[in-house]
């Protein structure tokens, strides 16, 4: 693996062997591979580092030195990662006092599972799909049975929000549009434990597109407009088998989106 403060080759591949020009022993071509900021890098690292430490919501972590140290970059790298760590979240910066673990208090946080998700994992990111699909089937099936007049008009506001992203180009709308959308059908539910478990995968989602992926995910935009569409239809005729076959249907077609931008981002 090539690496420098900079940045990181991520390994694909095996190299191929070719003929040695000169009659000698075969030698092997560098694998085609995908570029990784050191920041972001360092990120993931930091992540495991919490992880193995076993560090708790509220702990007290190595200073941006010691991390810079023990990972054999720089301070500006580290402070960089820090920065993401914190946007999302994370890590929490107090002036004067250093890092600590995030405060995280949501269902499926740090504090109540002991950092367990790592955003770059990706048994982690496959397993928290698999628990979302549960979610989601569920979240429909339910909603399609209880979802009152105005839970029916603000979840097609926000299929409405997420196809008018798309068609402008404004990936923010559509990831506002996104998440009202998948939001609103769990507050439909009616079930509070639900839209909270809903809410909170969908923010380990997000920490996963922003480390893991720097948020490039989403290749399947147009064909997610028709499964939101497809949702919204079952659950507004009162379909429950057909409101969850459609959730599935969509968060099958999303974890292939992300596999397809892993595939692309490790193997170039």
């Amino acid at each position: 693996m090539t690496e420098n403060e900079g940045g990181e080759w991520v390994d694909g591949v095996p190299a191929p062997v070719e003929p040695d020009p000169s009659g000698g022993d075969q030698v092997a071509t560098p694998p085609q591979a995908a570029y990784r900021p050191g920041y972001e890098v360092v990120a993931e690292q930091i992540l495991q580092l919490i992880a193995e430490l076993r560090l708790q919501a509220g702990d007290r972590m190595p200073t941006e030195n010691e991390l810079a140290t023990r990972l054999g970059t720089s301070r500006t790298v580290v402070r960089e990662a820090v920065k993401i760590l914190s946007a999302i979240g994370r890590v929490r910066a107090q002036k004067g006092r250093g890092l600590y673990v995030a405060d995280d208090e949501g269902m499926l946080g740090s504090a109540r599972w002991g950092s367990f998700f790592l955003p770059t994992d990706l048994d982690h990111v496959y397993m928290l799909f698999e628990f979302r699909r549960v979610q989601e089937m569920t979240a429909s099936r339910l909603a399609a049975t209880r979802a009152t007049p105005g839970e029916l008009r603000s979840i097609e506001a926000a299929a409405e929000t997420c196809r008018e992203g798309h068609l402008t180009g404004e990936a923010a709308l559509f990831d506002r549009g996104d998440d009202e959308f998948h939001l609103g059908i769990a507050a439909a539910s009616h079930n509070q434990f639900l839209l909270a478990a809903v809410r909170e995968v969908r923010r380990l989602q997000h920490q996963s597109s922003t480390i893991g992926l720097r948020g490039t995910v989403g290749g399947h935009a147009a064909e997610a407009i028709d499964e939101h569409a497809a949702i919204y239809q079952a659950i507004r005729d009162g379909d429950s088998e057909a409101a969850a076959q459609a959730a599935a249907v969509h968060l099958d077609n999303t974890l292939e989106d992300y596999r397809k931008e892993i595939q692309r981002r490790v193997f170039g």
